[in-house]
């Protein structure tokens, strides 16, 4: 018989630790929380300091009865869930319900899933955390107190079935406010003007600069053709010559947040399968002959901190890869946010020794690759800075000024490994100047001006948004993806081309939240609650009093909106058709995918189909139809094709632009890139500049 008990949340992560801690231990898993507050009432005893009636979850039933059974045979239990508030919450729930004394030393913890990690966490065992308990009971309260009373009145005044709370209110904001920027934006005008330059056999590129020494913006036409009205010939004069060179050091380890960005951007993932696979790297994967493994920390963290023991491994492993000099020389200081917790470590491999290609037969794809940008990212943080060599260079001819910029990489350092990726570009790339000495004279072979126009603010990605909620101090690690994933399914926003765009449910809730609701909705105020959770959580504020300072004030905005809050109709909008199947006007609908037409003699009529989305353009192919957006059956992916189909069979993965190519007559496409879109020729090589 097992002496002692170790209860986990998850069957994976249970697997992998009984591996290592032999026979006298019995591991099983809680499937999470065994007990919630009910979900058919409050739940909350206001008057008597916001105590919480729990109950067991339904359906957990069966769990706590062996759960039961085995504590009463085991000699000590041990409570091992994840290492945060919720991990704390659940372990102090499981000792309520099995008579465990909280006092005691029944709470283990470790950040990774290792031998060495889990053996000597079960050497130190601890009491539960209580401030840790009260900062996730705070925040479980709290929520509950804004959404069960905000909710009904919603349901009430605008539609049922919609919620209303602290972080996905301000997220709703957010995007609201951002939609309102790009609508109110007037495009700039301005031109560039760039030339290409010889050398002998060189060809290189400059760009305007300025007239006689001081830098001039192009904003018209007229400006253009007065600056080559006053060039003379085609001789440029080397004028000054600047070489310096520059380090560029190694982005930090992955926290929860730059964690879902970097693979939204490189990986093309969303932020929610990006924490489920991380999950399962964390909690252990089967690796043929040495089992269960846990391949990474904990992923639910804020803090880029690195522990020494992981430092000198990966330095090891550069060192002898890659060579010394290679490794970096001193630890980088990591970087604390303002509201940073800085409970965990990095999220990095729990070995620099498990090589990503080794690990590729055990892992499927999308784990193979997350797993990649983890261990790359962590490997790069630990190497030396890449030195590159930038020249500059000042090119004149009657005092126009055009500047050439090049840059070598000299010494890659840990561009050998990984390089971020951000809105601008992903990587340093080699641009070659041919060797350059003041006065010589080099020639202009052509002159290219182009018009331009400033662009409005981008849409908010998933990734762009959660970058914007840490920034603002809103939210932690374990909310993002809860918060993305509440606002698209209560219908407040939808996607378009993986960017948010606002509902006009959206855009009523969060106008009644502004008028009725100031401080939910408040970007400032949700920041400092969540600072306030954070002061509960260290031990220096009491959380009964948290959240009777924030009742006082939300109690009376209730009471005014119950009173004035007036009651909004959103009416179905008309779709222009009539059903096929009764007669009725179809109208449109908002569904879990964006919107949709149906009958409006629904439920009698159950007839729905989606919406055939025109984009102006005239089918190449047969001259006839129009090209309109299409939805493939399988990954929903957008494509177009020609609405005469099956007579024309034109399809384009590509937005056709509706213009013929400028060189060849062939179509132009917007191409979707990394970073923006680019309108190119499906038949020969031309294509205009990218757009953000």
């Amino acid at each position: 018989m097992s002496e002692y008990l170790v209860i986990v949340e998850s069957p994976s992560k249970a697997k992998t630790i009984e591996k290592y801690l032999g026979k006298k231990y019995k591991v099983v898993a809680s499937m999470g929380h065994v007990r919630d507050l009910p979900k058919s009432q409050m739940g909350i005893e206001v008057k008597h300091n916001f105590e919480p009636k729990y109950i067991t979850i339904r359906g957990k039933g069966p769990v706590l009865k062996e759960l039961k059974s085995a504590a009463k045979k085991a000699k000590k239990v041990f409570l091992a869930a994840d290492p945060d508030r919720e991990g704390e919450a659940i372990a102090w729930h499981l000792a309520h319900t099995l008579n465990v004394d909280t006092a005691s030393d029944c709470r283990v913890v470790f950040n990774e899933i290792t031998k060495d990690a889990v053996k000597e966490s079960f050497k130190k065992p601890r009491a539960i955390n209580m401030d840790l308990v009260d900062a996730q009971q705070a925040r479980r309260v709290l929520d509950r107190l804004v959404g069960y009373n905000i909710s009904p009145l919603l349901w009430k005044k605008v539609k049922k079935g919609l919620s209303a709370g602290r972080v996905q209110s301000v997220a709703v904001r957010l995007i609201i406010e951002r939609e309102k920027e790009i609508q109110a934006f007037v495009p700039e005008e301005f031109w560039t003007v760039k030339t290409e330059l010889v050398k002998g056999k060189d060809v290189f590129e400059a760009s305007f600069y300025g007239v006689d020494g001081a830098k001039v913006e192009l904003t018209n036409e007229q400006q253009v053709q007065d600056i080559l009205a006053k060039l003379q010939g085609n001789a440029f004069t080397v004028e000054n010559v600047v070489r310096k060179e520059r380090k560029r050091n190694p982005a930090l380890p992955f926290t929860t947040s730059s964690l879902q960005q970097e693979a939204a951007r490189k990986l093309n993932m969303r932020a929610k399968k990006t924490m489920m696979i991380a999950q399962q790297l964390y909690e252990g994967i089967e690796l043929g002959k040495q089992g269960s493994t846990g391949l990474i920390t904990y992923m639910r963290t804020d803090s880029t901190r690195i522990s020494e023991t992981a430092q000198k491994e990966a330095r090891a492993y550069i060192e002898e890869v890659y060579g010394a000099d290679y490794a970096a020389t001193e630890a980088r200081k990591e970087v604390k946010g303002t509201n940073a917790q800085d409970a965990h470590e990095a999220i990095r491999p729990t070995s620099a020794m498990q090589r990503p290609d080794e690990l590729k037969e055990y892992l499927n794809r999308d784990q193979y690759r997350l797993y990649k940008l983890i261990w790359e990212r962590f490997l790069a943080s630990q190497m030396a800075p890449a030195i590159m060599d930038t020249v500059t260079v000042s090119l004149v001819n009657n005092g126009v000024q055009f500047r050439a910029h090049g840059s070598v990489v000299k010494f890659p350092g840990f561009m050998k490994v990984y390089v971020e990726s951000n809105d601008e570009g992903t990587e340093e790339k080699d641009r070659l100047l041919p060797p350059l000495d003041l006065q010589e004279t080099v020639y202009s072979k052509d002159m290219d001006a182009k018009q331009h126009f400033t662009q409005p603010p981008p849409r908010y990605t998933e990734a762009r948004l959660v970058k914007t909620l840490e920034e603002l101090g809103i939210g932690r690690p374990s909310t993002y993806v809860p918060t993305l994933e509440t606002i698209q399914k209560r219908g407040y926003v939808a996607l378009d081309n993986k960017r948010f765009v606002p509902t006009e449910l959206g855009e009523i809730v969060t106008e009644l939240m502004l008028e009725f609701f100031p401080d939910i909705i408040n970007i400032e105020f949700t920041a400092n609650m969540e600072s306030s959770l954070d002061q509960v959580e260290e031990g220096k504020a009491n959380w009964v009093k948290v959240i009777d300072e924030f009742y006082h004030g939300f109690e009376q905005h209730l009471e005014k909106a119950e009173k004035e809050m007036r009651e909004v109709e959103i009416k179905d909008e008309p779709a222009g058709e009539d059903c096929e199947h009764c007669g009725n006007p179809m109208v449109f609908k908002m569904g879990r995918y964006g919107k949709f037409m149906a009958c409006s003699n629904f439920p009698d009529c159950r007839n729905t189909k989606a919406i055939v989305k025109g984009i102006g353009v005239t089918c190449p192919t047969c001259g006839e139809g129009e090209i309109i957006e299409r939805r493939s059956n399988k990954k929903k992916r957008i494509f177009y094709g020609c609405s005469t189909y099956p007579g024309c069979e034109f399809l384009s993965w590509d937005k056709p632009v509706g213009r013929k190519c400028p060189k060849c007559e062939g179509m132009l496409v917007e191409k979707k890139l990394k970073k923006g879109v680019q309108v190119q020729c499906v038949s020969c090589d031309y294509e205009e500049e990218q757009q953000m």
